[in-house]
């Protein structure tokens, strides 16, 4: 009923150099300051293991335009397979840290580790985002800023099962301030 849930596409490095890349539906922001988002995972797969092991991922936003290729790689591979190669993802490097992004994704958040909590039967990852990468073409002029327009980064959500969901109708309403 929690839905729809943004997806982290998360990619982590094996201390072996294997390129790992992992949809994670339970994702959010949990501090402005400083910035920190967080993902749950069900159980201590490879994003965990790898990120335990280096202290760095980056979070990748899934574009509707790759869809098919988001669900490609929450497959469960063996460890020594990288899911880039397996759903044809291009690699791009990140700024801050020694993990690949993905090249068709719109923006990124290179996180370094801040912690890992064992919750029920879930691991919270909480990274802390060293940079935010952002392609120019999303980017539109609003608020005396550039800022990413949502329907130029089209991300893609979880609803459940086999459901997943696009962008529908946005609306717009400015937030009323205190007399």
């Amino acid at each position: 009923l929690v839905v729809p849930r943004p997806i982290a596409w998360v990619s982590s490095r094996s201390p072996e150099g294997v390129d790992n890349l992992a949809p994670h539906s339970f994702f959010t922001v949990v501090s402005m300051v400083p910035p920190l988002v967080a993902f749950v995972s069900s159980g201590r797969k490879d994003s965990v293991r790898n990120i335990e092991a280096t202290g760095e991922f980056v979070v990748s936003v899934t574009p509707a335009s790759v869809m098919e290729q988001v669900n490609i790689t929450g497959t469960s591979f063996p460890p020594d397979v990288s899911e880039f190669d397996q759903a044809k993802v291009t690699r791009e490097p990140a700024a801050t840290v020694d993990v690949a992004r993905v090249a068709e994704s719109p923006a990124a958040l290179e996180c370094s580790l801040h912690s890992v909590v064992e919750l029920g039967d879930g691991l919270l990852v909480v990274g802390q985002v060293r940079h935010i990468a952002v392609a120019e073409h999303v980017l539109k002029e609003r608020g005396g800023g550039l800022h990413p327009e949502i329907e130029s980064v089209n991300p893609v959500s979880r609803l459940g099962l086999d459901e997943w969901g696009v962008l529908g109708e946005i609306h717009t309403l400015t937030r009323e301030k205190p007399a």
